[in-house]
């Protein structure tokens, strides 16, 4: 019989009122014992069963003579004469994992915290490869002699890609897995990366078509990560994990523009494209080796683990076929498909002109630019995880998810609202750029928000959900971006914020009017 390992001090006993239970003698053996610093030999000894004198209750403990003998793991506990209708109930820790003793710390860390910790990986290579072509493009302008058409050419080549696969990548992650979704998309940009310098040098063609094919790397990325999330994570951790692993991209965007230019003065631009993407491969054969895409397919998921996870998991049946009639007939999901809109068009305003508005306006030299447009970012990936954490917290005190996704979603709608028409008052330039850090930091709030919603409603299509509302998203940010340079032509900065201003108010009233938190396709 398989051995069992508990502490000996998690027990007791508690008799039923009016019985005649009295003190038993017994022997037990195959127990660790611990003395708070760590495991100690195995041992056996006989014991008694005494009433706690320090209470008033007719409870029971076990109380046990140690002896020294060494004794080998042969058997389980064994109770000479039995105790009817005693039961011993093995303490849990609040995550709901089972405490083990004596295992070594990466042993006992999470598994499904591994999962969003290569997760948030994936995603810091995401945006390094998809940031150093905004650095390098400079000495490849010169180089190339391309004119400012074409540069913006080049930049909006990947958004061609990246239209392609949200929708796609979110039907193949829900019907082939998240695993083998996310590992394709990470393989595919890293050697579409590492490809660029070669098309670059071949020609314009070469290299549009490269930049595109990187765009369907990284389409598939969010919609295959969003599946493998929703089937990993409890609710009672889901806004802190994809909270995580959206800062991820916040910090890729940080660490590629930081190193970029420090590759280029050193090696040339050529090796910002090669070392970044040779990073991928690092993170693919990890992710092979850990990674599945559902807990049922991990065969060294601890059960303890693998019960808590699937206590409030979505139904494991494997998706067959998206009912698209059912979830386009819903209004929640209308509703996070137009508030995903909404959101990414001040997004991508800010993150996309942020550089030349503190250039234009606020007359910082370009150095000083590339420097301040760090600090949203850096911003960002900080409040997302101090939302995430919030919004946890509420959903286990018990705080409808409906009413948490609506609270978070309604900060990072209205906080950047109320920081942009603030620009338009202040009369420095530390005031503008706190500003612009303050709407980016409210904003990171949507990712507990809208972000976390996906899995709300439709956890078995999650994937698919995700890349509907990212489709919405992505169009903003073309159609948002090229609006702001016609505003900007025939207006100016102030026009832009009230449009950005505009959009987040629609958003917050459809939003507030229309989204749930509860599960609406099963």
């Amino acid at each position: 019989m398989t051995a069992k390992t508990f502490l000996l001090s998690h027990y007791s006993y508690s008799p039923p009122k009016n019985s005649n239970f009295r003190p038993r003698n017994f022997s037990f053996h195959s127990f660790y014992y611990t003395n708070g610093m760590g495991r100690g030999p195995f041992r056996y000894g006989e014991g008694l069963v005494k009433r706690n004198s320090n209470s008033n209750s007719n409870s029971w403990k076990v109380w046990a003579d140690v002896k020294s003998k060494p004794f080998k793991i042969t058997e389980s506990l064994k109770i000479d004469d039995p105790i009817s209708d005693v039961s011993l109930k093995k303490k849990e820790d609040d995550e709901g994992d089972n405490l083990l003793i004596g295992l070594p710390w990466w042993e006992e860390f999470p598994k499904r915290w591994i999962i969003v910790l290569l997760c948030f990986s994936a995603f810091l290579l995401c945006n390094m490869d998809r940031v150093n072509m905004s650095i390098a493009i400079l000495p490849m302008a010169s180089e190339f002699h391309w004119s400012p058409t074409t540069v913006g050419l080049i930049q909006s080549s990947f958004f061609w890609g990246y239209l392609l696969t949200q929708i796609a990548g979110g039907i193949w992650a829900d019907t082939v897995g998240g695993k083998a979704v996310l590992g394709f998309g990470v393989v595919w940009w890293s050697v579409a990366t590492v490809l660029t310098p070669i098309a670059a040098k071949l020609g314009l063609p070469f290299l549009f078509v490269v930049r595109a094919f990187m765009g369907i790397g990284e389409g598939v990325a969010m919609p295959a990560m969003n599946n493998i999330l929703s089937k990993w994570v409890p609710i009672s951790e889901r806004s802190r994990s994809l909270a995580l692993v959206y800062s991820g991209m916040y910090l890729g965007s940080v660490t590629g523009l930081a190193f970029s230019p420090l590759l280029i003065h050193k090696f040339g631009w050529p090796s910002v494209f090669f070392s970044f993407g040779s990073l991928g491969t690092v993170w693919f054969a990890v992710w092979l080796s850990k990674a599945y895409s559902s807990p049922l397919d991990d065969p060294r998921l601890r059960p303890d683990e693998k019960n808590f996870i699937l206590s409030s998991s979505v139904s494991t049946e494997p998706v067959k076929s998206i009912p698209w009639k059912l979830i386009l007939s819903k209004p929640p999901v209308w509703a996070l498909i137009v508030s995903h809109f909404c959101h990414n068009w001040g997004t991508f305003i800010i993150l996309t002109w942020m550089p030349t508005y503190y250039h234009q306006v606020l007359k910082f030299n370009l150095t000083e630019s590339g420097l301040f447009a760090i600090l949203p970012w850096l911003t960002m990936a900080i409040s997302a995880n101090i939302g995430g954490w919030i919004a946890d917290s509420l959903v286990r005190r018990g705080v409808s998810v409906t009413v948490v996704r609506k609270v978070m979603q309604t900060i990072g709608f209205l906080g950047p609202a109320f920081f942009l028409t603030q620009l338009s008052h202040v009369n420095s330039p530390a005031m503008a750029v706190l500003c612009m850090a303050c709407s980016q930091g409210s904003d990171a709030f949507s990712q507990s928000g809208l972000y976390s919603n996906h899995q709300d409603i439709a956890p078995r299509y999650s994937g698919v959900l995700l890349g509907l509302s990212n489709t919405a998203g992505v169009l903003a940010g073309v159609f948002g971006t090229a609006a702001t340079g016609y505003i900007l032509q025939h207006g100016s900065w102030d026009d832009v914020f009230k449009v950005s201003v505009g959009l987040y108010l629609v958003g917050t009233a459809i939003w507030n009017a229309f989204s749930t938190g509860e599960k609406i396709i099963d």
